[in-house]
């Protein structure tokens, strides 16, 4: 499997022929739009900067809600969740997908505006790649990113939703959660498979490619 960084919230997950976009932005994000194929795409909730399906080239199965979902091979779980800390009374639902590909439980947690419940805790259940928010302001913050990390206890944790200074969105940089680390990795992408998961834990910074 491969993991590559398109900026935000939004990841292009390759295994074989399957290739799996999350949280597509709007352009006035700040970020060059994707301009490859897919088969699957992921939308957490329905803000522009993570549901722009209509800017992808093909027409990919969307997946925008909680359940269970089996494509292709891939198996993908929506845990609800919520975009704030008031139950989403201010900015509404948020999906965390969690994604069974190539024998590996990769979690894309969205917007997440909240630091985990049991139940949801429960309904992630093991976790080998964590694509957390740490951004803040519209998310959890560096702190309550590193405590769901704490939480869930991936071998992988990858940063997202954080300033650049290409984002035209106002968020906290990455140095205040990759600050709460002893060390991170700064990759282009991550090629991964589940004999190599061991040598290749703790966070991993994934570099912004331009399209």
């Amino acid at each position: 499997m491969q993991i590559r960084w398109l900026g935000h919230a939004s990841f292009l997950i390759t295994a074989g022929d399957i290739r799996i976009i999350t949280d597509p932005f709007h352009p006035r994000v700040g970020y060059g739009l994707y301009d490859g194929p897919a088969d699957i795409v992921t939308v957490s909730h329905e803000h522009y900067d993570h549901n722009a399906v209509e800017y992808l080239k093909n027409k990919p199965q969307v997946i925008n809600k909680p359940g269970s979902y089996d494509i292709k091979g891939v198996h993908i779980k929506g845990i609800p969740s919520f975009h704030d800390k008031n139950q989403g009374q201010e900015r509404g639902p948020n999906t965390i997908f969690k994604m069974e590909i190539e024998n590996l439980n990769l979690i894309h947690l969205g917007d997440l505006g909240h630091i985990l419940d049991d139940r949801q805790v429960q309904a992630a259940g093991k976790v080998d790649i964590l694509l957390i928010p740490v951004g803040g302001r519209y998310t959890i913050n560096a702190a309550e990113a590193f405590s769901v990390a704490e939480i869930l206890r991936p071998p992988i944790i990858i940063p997202m939703h954080f300033r650049t200074p290409h984002c035209t969105i106002q968020l906290d940089p990455l140095e205040q959660f990759t600050a709460r680390f002893d060390k991170y990795v700064k990759l282009p992408y991550l090629e991964i498979d589940e004999q190599s998961l061991a040598n290749k834990s703790g966070v991993i910074v994934l570099d912004y490619p331009v399209p």
